[in-house]
Parts: C-alpha cells; sequence; structure tokens
C-alpha cells in the first residue's frame, strides 16, 4: 500500500474491487470522458479490459483510493501473449454465452456491440514485438482524481512492478481522439509505435526501478 498526497493511496486491487473497477471503467470509457451513455450493456467494458486482469494478473492490478472510495485503476499483464490466450481459452467463453455475436461488420454495431465483436473474434496478433514489449497496461481515474500527478503515481506503482519481475517493455493503445491521454503517456516515457484508423500503440522499455 502507497499513501500519496491528497488522501489518497495505492494498494493492490482484490476480487472485492471488481464492481468498482466495471464502474470505473465505464465512467471513462469515452476517450477519458463518461461512456454510460454509448453503452447498452454496462458491465461489458470492464469484462474485458478491467475484471479480467485482476483475476489473471493480480500482482500487477493496482487501485487509486480516497476517502470516498476507489476511484482509479492501473491494471497490467506482464505477458500479453499468454493472458490474449488466457482470455480466449477462459475468460470469453462464459461471455458468449450470454451475449449476441454482433458479427465481422462494423458498420453495423450499435452501443456495446464492438466489444462483443472483441469478445467472439479476440485479437490474435499482438501489435508490438513482443520480445521488446512483452507486457501491456490499462489506466483509468475519474474526474475526482484527475490533474494531480496521482497517474503519474500509479503507472510508476506498475512499472516498478513490472520491472522487479525483470520484464522488458511495455505498450498500451490510446484512442486518436484522446490527445490529453496522449500527452499524459508521452511525459512517463512512452512513444509512439504504430497507428491504426482507431488508435496509437504506444510503448516504453524498462529499466531498474520502472521509471521515465
Amino acid at each position: 500500500m502507497t499513501d500519496i498526497a491528497e488522501g489518497f493511496r495505492i494498494r493492490r486491487a482484490s476480487p472485492a474491487d471488481h464492481s468498482a473497477l466495471l464502474e470505473i471503467c465505464l465512467k471513462t470509457g469515452d476517450s477519458g470522458k463518461d461512456g454510460t451513455h454509448l453503452q447498452d450493456d454496462p458491465d461489458l467494458l470492464g469484462l474485458v479490459y478491467a475484471v479480467p486482469y485482476q483475476v489473471f494478473a493480480s500482482d500487477f492490478s493496482f487501485v487509486l483510493e480516497d476517502a470516498i472510495g476507489v476511484c482509479g485503476y492501473v491494471l497490467g499483464a506482464p505477458d500479453t501473449q499468454a493472458f490474449d490466450d488466457w482470455m480466449d481459452r477462459v475468460w470469453y467463453p462464459p461471455l458468449r454465452a450470454t451475449q449476441r455475436n454482433p458479427g465481422p461488420d462494423a458498420s453495423r454495431w450499435r452501443q456495446s456491440d464492438w466489444v462483443r465483436a472483441r469478445i467472439f473474434a479476440p485479437r490474435r496478433q499482438p501489435p508490438v514485438d513482443l520480445t521488446l514489449y512483452p507486457a501491456h497496461a490499462h489506466i483509468d481515474l475519474l474526474p475526482r482524481a484527475q490533474g494531480k500527478g496521482l497517474g503519474r503515481a500509479m503507472m510508476l506503482t506498475l512499472t516498478n512492478a513490472f520491472s522487479t519481475a525483470s520484464v522488458p517493455g511495455l505498450f498500451l493503445e490510446v484512442g486518436l481522439a484522446n490527445t490529453s491521454a496522449q500527452a499524459f503517456y508521452a511525459r512517463v516515457g512512452f512513444h509512439v509505435l504504430d497507428q491504426n484508423p482507431d488508435c496509437l500503440v504506444m510503448g516504453r522499455t524498462l529499466g531498474k526501478g520502472g521509471g521515465p
């Protein structure tokens, strides 16, 4: 557990935090803004992009909390290929049993369909060289935790954990419209590795101590 400024603290996430992970993922699901209005299933985003990280890689899952409760998370998988394989083999089958397959035609997707498409057709090839950047991460903070330097502290907590585990590098994906997040990642040592029609892929190598 790490105490930081202004009454916030960082601690390792637990299964008891799953409902908070779902909520934060939804409330930041529109390029960092509240994405509730974009989803017809309020839990689906978090069931793909938040909760499974705590289940699969609990040593690399951290939450930020204050007196009100959990208000942010940083979640990582040290081995992206192993994580993706586990998602397809273990995590997605129960979700597929409760969801309809929206098919591959993105022009017909509505609301949560793009998340459903990921469940039925998961990523087969990560967008980076996994020998250099084997890990990946997600970080989201609710508005009351933003603009206080807490994102940097959260990211440092995760990169320290990766460095301790001898992970040489990590990547993340950020929406093209989310320029504030892109600037944040650049400040904490990430650089652009690739760009596709939906997002930038940014990565950074890790040394001892995990810092930029």
